[in-house]
């Protein structure tokens, strides 16, 4: 029997989500327990440098460079953006009060959320829901009852479709606060 579009796609999709949490739970604790939190205050800057090299793959969507394979600029845009955003995740981890750096992060958390809805659930979603309408069909039922049966699906992988127009705008707010927030350390960092 087939599964739901939400078993096979969403579901996975949230555990991974959960799983780069975890990750960062587990490498904070370690820190802590290893008395080297303050190492934590400095993941910030190499996380964010990975997070950007991994903008090579969307340079490489808009034309802005020609050179690269588009699929390998995806996967490495994938892990590079997911270890910087571990690192960027285990120095919010110093317990710092400082809300414009609560902001960035934040708007950094929906950014991965809106690009591992892209990741993991659209393309999935919409082979899953091809393969369901074929197999209904094969089975001889009409168009009509095609989509009554799948009408809860095909809402879900329209829903699914939306990630895009959230994707872009939140990454320009992530980039627009994790700079306003690196501006004020550099502002305020205790220089003597």
């Amino acid at each position: 029997m087939r599964s739901s579009v939400f078993l096979r796609e969403v579901l996975p999709f949230f555990l991974s989500l959960m799983a780069l949490i975890a990750t960062t739970l587990l490498v904070d604790a370690g820190l802590h327990l290893l008395d080297a939190v303050w190492i934590g205050r400095y993941l910030g800057i190499p996380g964010v440098i990975l997070i950007l090299v991994s903008f090579g793959h969307s340079l490489r969507k808009r034309g802005v460079i020609h050179s690269g394979n588009p699929v390998f600029l995806l996967r490495l845009h994938e892990w590079l953006a997911w270890a910087g955003s571990l690192l960027v995740l285990v120095h919010a981890g110093v317990h710092f009060n400082a809300v414009l750096a609560w902001l960035a992060l934040a708007a950094m958390l929906v950014n991965i959320s809106s690009g591992l809805t892209g990741k993991f659930l659209l393309r999935r979603a919409q082979a899953w829901l091809k393969a369901a309408r074929a197999e209904l069909k094969d089975e001889g039922l009409s168009d009509a009852d095609i989509k009554a049966r799948l009408h809860r699906d095909s809402l879900t992988v329209d829903l699914v479709r939306q990630w895009r127009k959230i994707h872009l705008p939140i990454s320009l707010a992530f980039a627009v606060l994790a700079l306003a927030h690196i501006v004020a350390v550099f502002i305020f960092w205790g220089w003597k």
